[in-house]
């Protein structure tokens, strides 16, 4: 392990994709982390590691099936081993979703809890397995609206992200007074990123919507509120917190 790598903390972030993910990895590498960006196809995060890099941070991207608990296994100890302890870890990965009821085959709806529940059961207690060793560390979580409510077409999608939740809560609940600080953070609106403007625009017959400022979420507004969570003095911990535009309805 290079020298200088080995005095950075460690942020892993799995399910990195292009919006929320790269935002993660960009703060927090901007904030002196080593960062290990996750996902399906790892050289989908070429392009963001050699911004990174060239700005002079760690970064590292790897390979990862999310559902598959001896890569979850492997990948969090490789880093361990290769990288540095992890300080901070994230589980980003969902599948947002939505079929009708009587189109929602088990396969898929077993498919959708794997990705966005079991997956992130076994990164968190993969992460803490070893951050109770040096008796700190940070397990965050994105979560969603369907996280608190389920809407009509979102019974695979929003039982999954129920069920994270209530995996966060019992986390924080044994892992807090042992030092690990564990939360939860519910993205209440669409996140400006460019599955939700395709999104859109298919949903508009393939017409592009001129979409008001600030009525989308920022990225990196999400990004700085890990940051903020992950900094909070432990006198003070926040479980969970809810993000969501100025002029969403809810």
């Amino acid at each position: 392990m290079a020298e200088d790598q080995a005095k950075k903390p460690v942020a892993l972030a799995i399910g990195a994709g292009d919006a929320i993910g790269a935002a993660f990895a960009r703060r927090f590498a901007g904030g002196g982390y080593t960062v290990v960006v996750a996902r399906r196809d790892a050289d989908r995060s070429a392009a963001l590691v050699d911004e990174l890099r060239s700005a002079g941070h760690l970064c590292h991207a790897r390979s990862i099936d999310a559902r598959d608990e001896e890569q979850v296994t492997a990948l969090i100890n490789s880093v361990e081993r290769d990288i540095g302890p992890v300080d901070v870890c994230l589980y980003n990965a969902g599948s947002n979703s939505a079929f009708p009821l009587l189109d929602t085959s088990a396969t898929m709806f077993r498919k959708i809890w794997d990705l966005a529940c079991f997956g992130g059961f076994i990164t968190g207690r993969e992460a803490a397995r070893v951050m109770l060793l040096r008796g700190r560390g940070t397990i965050l979580y994105t979560g969603a609206t369907a996280s608190i409510r389920g809407g009509a077409g979102f019974a695979a999608f929003a039982s999954a992200k129920f069920g994270l939740r209530a995996l966060a809560q019992s986390m924080a609940r044994e892992l807090g007074p042992r030092g690990i600080h564990v939360a939860h953070l519910v993205i209440d609106g669409g996140v400006d990123s460019a599955a939700i403007h395709a999104r859109k625009k298919a949903a508009n017959n393939g017409q592009d919507i001129n979409i008001p400022e600030d009525h989308l979420i920022d990225t990196d507004a999400i990004a700085e509120t890990y940051w903020s969570l992950v900094h909070q003095p432990r006198s003070a911990w926040t479980h969970e917190t809810d993000i969501r535009p100025f002029a969403e309805k809810w």
